[in-house]
């Protein structure tokens, strides 16, 4: 997805990921209207404002603003955020695998993204009258928001342990909308897939799977916080299959092989840049290189839609003993250090780094399948490419979109078989 931007240009992708709370969580002086984050300030453009019309979502900020009013403590008003994000993923998963609708189509991830930056713009400039918000304990409702509508803390693998027989756990991550200064409309079709897959059930040819899904910010900052790794360490070691998915090339889907340890710099939501190794805890056994445990071989000779899915064994490396960055077309060489995954050095690189990683420091490498998978790009219509003049959405659109989200149904259907 995002990640590929260092290895293969900018280019070759044009949607997004994400970041926890604590990074952009920024708060004003008592008595100061905090100002909107980069990401916050994108609402007031045409385009959010009709696709959040258009879902009817445009109600979620107004009616998250006067729960709020009504938090007599911080205790209150953490149940509030708390409830009222956790009320938005659960909407925005119900459209999304409900009925077609009118106005926009239900497969549409973007109405959860702008309505959810409206709920932090409202949060971030809240001022309490019955209750002091100190900056710490404002972030920490931010960090609980964030949580919340991204379907992180309500992950749901439990038919197992009631009972219900042997139903196999996969979890799968997606990514908010990205490069939104290049084109406001822009949809993540990782993210689409998220809220179209969670909490259903796929057969497999050794009985029932359920999938399980949380979306991720665009945003740096949230990854050196931790965000992947708070969200997935309580689930992989429950789980039967762990995917991470983002945005890639355009018109194919990549197996990637391998995942580097390096951050390319390319800009995020809130348009920062970082550039360096992928900051971890523990950096002294901090590999360069990770690698994916998804049955790669049978996914790419499945049939499973109509892009064609390929097994990417290309990395960039600074070979060992140093000069210039080289691409290796089968994988690392041995001691060299990493310039760019499978998938590039952004953030779709980084959430499969750190989530093998996490899986290899559980324990886990063995016996979980785990991987990234990159969709093919998104993209509008012919004669709805220009962002100045397009509509939010067109037939062509919803229909590559409709296909990219079947597609990731059978991938998941054939690893979980294999």
């Amino acid at each position: 997805m995002l990640s590929r931007l260092g290895a293969l240009g900018v280019a070759a992708l044009l949607a997004g990921i994400g970041v926890p709370a604590s990074a952009s969580a920024t708060t004003a002086p008592a008595g100061r209207t905090a100002a909107p984050t980069a990401e916050e300030a994108r609402l007031d453009r045409a385009a959010p404002r009709e696709i959040l019309r258009k879902s009817g979502f445009d109600s979620v900020a107004p009616e998250f603003t006067e729960a709020l009013k009504n938090a007599r403590s911080y205790d209150h008003a953490r149940r509030v955020v708390v409830r009222e994000g956790r009320s938005l993923w659960q909407r925005a998963v119900d459209r999304a695998q409900g009925e077609q609708q009118t106005g926009i189509s239900a497969d549409d991830d973007r109405p959860l993204y702008w309505a959810r930056l409206g709920m932090t713009r409202a949060l971030r400039q809240w001022e309490p009258d019955r209750f002091a918000l100190t900056p710490e304990r404002r972030n920490r409702l931010m960090g609980a928001l964030e949580r919340s509508s991204r379907g992180q803390d309500s992950v749901g693998h439990h038919a197992r342990e009631r009972g219900h027989g042997h139903v196999k756990r996969i979890l799968v991550t997606g990514f908010d909308p990205f490069t939104l200064d290049r084109d406001v409309r822009i949809s993540n079709p990782s993210g689409a897939a998220a809220l179209a897959l969670d909490g259903t059930t796929i057969r497999t040819a050794d009985g029932p799977a359920r999938v399980e899904a949380v979306v991720f910010p665009v945003r740096w900052d949230d990854f050196a916080d931790g965000a992947v790794e708070r969200a997935l360490r309580p689930y992989l070691p429950r789980v039967d299959l762990f995917t991470t998915i983002s945005q890639g090339r355009v018109g194919k889907f990549d197996i990637e092989r391998t995942n580097g340890a390096w951050r390319g710099g390319f800009a995020d939501n809130e348009n920062l840049s970082r550039t360096g190794t992928v900051p971890v805890s523990d950096p002294a056994t901090q590999p360069q290189w990770t690698s994916t445990t998804l049955p790669y071989k049978e996914i790419v000779a499945a049939k499973t839609g109509r892009f064609p899915v390929y097994d990417n064994t290309s990395v960039t490396e600074i070979p060992a003993g140093g000069g210039a960055p080289v691409v290796r077309p089968d994988g690392p060489t041995e001691g060299s250090t990493a310039r760019a995954g499978g998938g590039g050095d952004y953030l779709s690189n980084e959430i499969a780094y750190r989530a093998t990683l996490l899986r290899d420091r559980l324990g886990l490498h063995d016996r979980l399948p785990g991987g990234h998978v990159h969709t093919p790009v998104l993209q509008f219509g012919a004669g709805n490419t220009d962002p100045a003049t397009g509509d939010v959405t067109d037939p062509e659109f919803v229909r590559n979109r409709l296909d990219i989200i079947a597609q990731v149904r059978g991938i998941l259907r054939t690893a979980a078989s294999s």
